[in-house]
């Protein structure tokens, strides 16, 4: 989310002519930052950029300060992106489908994320309850220890970004297997979809969006959009976006609601039929 807001950051203030300022508020899978954001001054002039948690933290943290729905206003869907299963290259899993005969002969199938209730958590626990296949969860603290254990083969399967995980698979230390998007990503062209691999719909993007206080007025939100559109569509900052995995949406603030009312309707429902709880 840094480097993303970063990104956008730079190019907003050649365009609006003023000074945008990058402030990290870490904490609680994000909660905290966009909890600033909701109970800010709604004059237009704070904003937060989120990532995938944002749909997953109202089901999962307990007792938030805020609605997520009712004190958040959607500006724009930045982007998605997939994440990657992969496993180590030595692994004797050569296929997603080698995956799936194991889970469903209960080998006792594990399965590594960057953490308890992460999107990769609960992609792999929605891909089990519909598929009716079983594996154990093993949760890490952030992409890089996962990675270290997934190279050196001391988890078998890891659920993470295309961009924690492209760099291990371009060094031939990991094999990926499948992705979560429901289209191929352009930049694992030749690594089919869960959704193709027999498990039709399924979708489990991450992805990137703005937000800012439900009481910003409309006309603000909407010249925002408008500016961050115009942002995503020059070259450098596409670019730039894209080395960060992401395939750039944009579109109207009505089309970034209906995408996050989704994601947090499917995740609520996951962490509830499998009793999800956060570290």
């Amino acid at each position: 989310m840094d480097q993303v807001a970063r990104i956008l950051a730079a190019q907003l203030t050649q365009q609006l002519g003023q000074t945008v300022i990058v402030e990290n508020k870490a904490g609680a899978s994000g909660a905290i930052g966009t909890g600033s954001v909701a109970t800010a001054t709604p004059d237009g002039y704070t904003y937060a950029v989120v990532f995938d948690t944002h749909a997953v933290n109202p089901s999962l943290i307990a007792n938030m300060p805020f609605d997520t729905r009712k004190d958040l206003a959607p500006v724009i869907l930045l982007g998605t992106a997939p994440m990657v299963l992969a496993t180590p290259v030595a692994s004797d899993y050569k296929t997603f489908g080698d995956v799936v005969a194991a889970a469903k002969a209960k080998k006792n199938v594990s399965v590594g994320s960057v953490g308890n209730g992460s999107l990769g958590h609960l992609a792999m626990a929605l891909l089990g309850r519909s598929g009716g296949l079983e594996w154990t969860h093993v949760p890490y603290k952030g992409g890089g220890p996962l990675m270290q254990d997934a190279i050196a083969g001391h988890v078998p399967l890891s659920i993470a970004s295309i961009v924690v995980t492209k760099p291990h698979i371009d060094a031939k230390r990991l094999r990926p297997l499948a992705v979560t998007t429901s289209k191929r990503s352009p930049d694992l062209p030749d690594v089919p979809t869960v959704a193709e691999s027999g498990y039709a719909g399924f979708d489990a993007p991450a992805w990137w969006g703005v937000l800012t206080s439900a009481k910003v007025l409309p006309a603000i939100v909407a010249r925002m959009n408008e500016e961050i559109n115009k942002a995503l569509k020059v070259p450098e900052i596409s670019a730039k976006l894209a080395g960060q995995g992401m395939t750039i949406v944009g579109g109207p603030p009505d089309a970034a609601r209906a995408f996050i009312d989704k994601q947090i309707e499917t995740w609520a429902v996951v962490v509830k039929d499998n009793n999800i709880k956060a570290d």
